[in-house]
């Protein structure tokens, strides 16, 4: 019985595997837990969609080993980041920074709602209106005619 239950338990206790290799485990915890939070946030240049830390590939796995070379030889955050970026391209980034090249990228959703909230109102506007006057006695009698003829 115990079995079955630890069985289901670690059925729905599922977590995501990591790609990461026990070989590229630094032994500091911050410094592994900071690779592990830049990591997260650049993209496996042959997966596309994944970040290094959740890729298989041989290039996640360089870029991982890079990340922590970096970050053993002292440099900040923010110094890996622009690192990987400058030799590698925006790209890797799985979350683009704000910039002159990006603003389109960023701006876009917003002016895309204004135009279908735009197109909606001036839809609206120009549709003909249903509801309306009411019948003259010349058209209510020529309705009530049409409605005794059935």
């Amino acid at each position: 019985m115990r079995v079955f239950v630890a069985l289901i338990f670690l059925c729905f206790n599922v977590l995501p595997a990591l790609a990461v290799n026990p070989d590229e485990v630094l032994s500091d915890p911050a410094l592994e837990a900071r690779a592990r939070a830049l990591s997260v946030n650049l993209r496996c240049l042959v997966c596309q969609n994944q970040s290094i830390d959740d890729s298989d590939a041989e290039l996640a796995k360089d870029l991982r080993v890079l990340v922590r070379e970096r970050l053993v030889a002292g440099d900040s955050d923010v110094a890996v980041i622009d690192y990987i970026v400058a030799r590698y391209g925006e790209y890797v980034l799985l979350k683009p920074r704000l910039g002159a090249h990006t603003i389109v990228l960023w701006l876009s959703p917003f002016v895309l709602l204004f135009i279908g909230i735009a197109s909606l109102i001036i839809w609206q506007r120009r549709r003909p209106q249903m509801a309306g006057e009411a019948l003259s006695t010349e058209e209510e009698s020529a309705l009530e005619d049409i409605l005794k003829d059935r």
